[in-house]
């Protein structure tokens, strides 16, 4: 129940994958909002400081998503070509790249002016002691773009589980949905 087996998706897989899924969507729209307010808004500096914690607590929970993948069996696609299911293990590997350049370029925005990152007032995450010219814009826009693209992954993800679930009619989605 708690881990997968060849043919089915283990509790810990499916929680860790809504938990990220949900996470990215809220980072997305808090930070389609925070770039919205003025600093004299008086949510600017608190939706700034949820967006990073939350962002810091997605980098563990990717990290634990990583290792988990890497230690447990990988349910056996259903239905496709080879070549179909090697396009879609393709555009994980790519969404998890993109999801680690996305949390390093937001750690980079956050401490270019060498202060620590505060996570929500329990801990600070250190900054490293260097940096470059332009960095905050430079990785804001890295953070920015990559976020959107990160979005059209998880759109075209989305729409290939709906494809499983109504056209194929196999249980791709459900897999995911329950162990």
């Amino acid at each position: 129940m708690f881990k997968n087996t060849p043919s089915s998706y283990g509790l810990v897989a499916i929680i860790l994958h809504w938990l990220m899924a949900l996470t990215i969507f809220g980072l997305f729209g808090l930070g389609l909002y925070m770039v919205e307010l003025t600093y004299y808004d008086s949510w600017y500096k608190g939706s700034l400081d949820l967006h990073k914690s939350i962002g810091i607590t997605l980098v563990a929970v990717f990290l634990f998503r990583i290792v988990w993948r890497a230690l447990s069996t990988q349910p056996k696609p259903l239905g496709e070509s080879k070549g179909i299911n090697q396009l879609a293990h393709t555009a994980h590997i790519a969404m998890y790249i993109i999801v680690a350049v996305i949390v390093t370029a937001g750690y980079l925005i956050s401490t270019a002016d060498g202060r620590p990152i505060e996570v929500f007032t329990l801990f600070n995450i250190p900054a490293f002691d260097f940096a470059f010219d332009s960095q905050a814009d430079i990785a804001g826009k890295v953070h920015y773009y990559s976020a959107c693209v990160l979005i059209g992954f998880v759109v075209l993800h989305a729409l290939g589980a709906l494809k499983h679930h109504f056209i194929d009619k196999d249980k791709t989605l459900l897999r995911m949905i329950k162990p």
